[in-house]
């Protein structure tokens, strides 16, 4: 089968006794680096020797066909060169081609930098959303925020630190000065650092200049004021649609922070006497 291994992002010490066994077993590595790969097994101090296929952005697809292949007599390991592979890594296609030739496909649970910048950021945690890298160029950047400045999840971004300063003055710029944000810098490493505050105080901050492999969590967008009439026009909707008023209430309710009672009996007043 195909084996997606997470490796650390940083600190060798949260490597999985998984993986080291894993590799210490392994006829076969893919990896998004060879050099990468091998330095891994060093340090892991694994002295099994397994072959090195190089699989990156530029020929998965390629090679997706070969691997899956030799993935129907023996495990081939995935590694990327820090996280799980796929998630901002090659993989994808890999996976993709696995599942539609009936290759088994699993993984060794590990290292995130998205969920441990997530654990400690300090912001909520219940919905979030995974956006990856934003856009080099400014224009294609800010258009990308704006079709984000409504979300009301946490938001996970990877950014490069020659492009950190930047993309925070824009999203201070879409999504508002006050926006609260949280760069985390070198997770797990020894000069990891979690910088929180709003939109402009970081972009301010970073302004002057920031190394190191970058996470940045963004705060939701705020509930805005519901309007009564929409609410209840929501409400209405959801009965014509089959829905139980009180039912409907509630739900309307839950999204709008508007009282269930209010808008119950403000659709009641608004129904017909048949309807009622």
């Amino acid at each position: 089968m195909i084996i997606l291994a997470a490796t650390p992002i940083g600190n060798l010490g949260d490597a999985s006794r998984r993986l080291v066994e894993v590799l210490g077993s392994a006829t076969v590595v893919a990896a998004e680096d060879t050099r990468v790969a091998q330095r891994l097994l060093a340090g892991l101090g694994v002295e099994n020797r397994p072959r090195l296929i190089a699989l990156h952005d530029h020929n998965e697809r390629d090679r997706a066909a070969e691997l899956v292949e030799l993935a129907r007599d023996q495990d081939v390991v995935l590694l990327s060169d820090a996280g799980m592979p796929t998630v901002s890594d090659p993989g994808f296609h890999l996976v993709e081609a696995a599942a539609a030739a009936g290759v088994g496909v699993t993984a060794l649970p590990g290292p995130s930098a998205v969920l441990t910048a997530l654990a400690v950021a300090g912001l909520p945690t219940d919905r979030f959303t995974f956006e990856g890298f934003l856009p080099r160029k400014h224009g294609e950047r800010l258009s990308a925020l704006r079709a984000l400045a409504a979300e009301p999840r946490t938001m996970v971004f990877f950014e490069s630190p020659n492009r950190l300063a930047s993309s925070l003055a824009d999203l201070a710029a879409v999504f508002g000065d006050d926006r609260r944000v949280a760069v985390c810098r070198e997770l797990t490493k020894l000069y990891e650092e979690v910088r929180r505050g709003t939109a402009a105080e970081l972009a301010a901050w970073a302004a002057e200049g920031v190394r190191g492999e970058i996470v940045i969590v963004v705060g939701g967008a705020p509930a805005r004021a519901a309007d009564p009439e929409t609410a209840v026009a929501q409400v209405l909707a959801l009965v014509a649609a089959g829905t139980r008023l009180k039912d409907a209430a509630a739900e309307v309710a839950d999204a709008t922070g508007l009282g269930k009672r209010d808008l119950y009996q403000a659709a009641l007043a608004a129904r017909s006497p048949q309807a009622e």
